[in-house]
């Protein structure tokens, strides 16, 4: 297989990874930022783990997008987009 075709196909799978990427950022976003999601918990007095169920929603928020950062983080590892550290003399 030619080396054009060969990196046709690694910036065709990056284009799909940051795709997908961007749109879980999306649902996140639209989480974070929609009314009614928030306002069908935020009266609750219900306790999850001893937390109020407001801020367990919040915070799944974070979970999720810590989760997605460290994805995206190994995907690039993978695709070798991030470069080696250097050595500082």
């Amino acid at each position: 297989m030619s080396t054009m075709i060969m990196a046709h196909q690694l910036r065709a799978r990056i284009s799909i990874k940051n795709k997908i990427f961007a749109i879980y950022l999306l649902a996140l976003l639209l989480l974070a930022l929609c009314p009614p999601l928030y306002l069908s918990v935020s009266g609750s007095g219900a306790l999850f783990l001893g937390v109020p169920l407001p801020i367990i929603y919040w915070l799944s928020i974070a979970v999720f997008l810590g989760v997605g950062l460290w994805v995206m983080y190994l995907a690039e590892c993978a695709f070798g987009e991030i470069p080696e550290d250097e050595e500082v003399s």
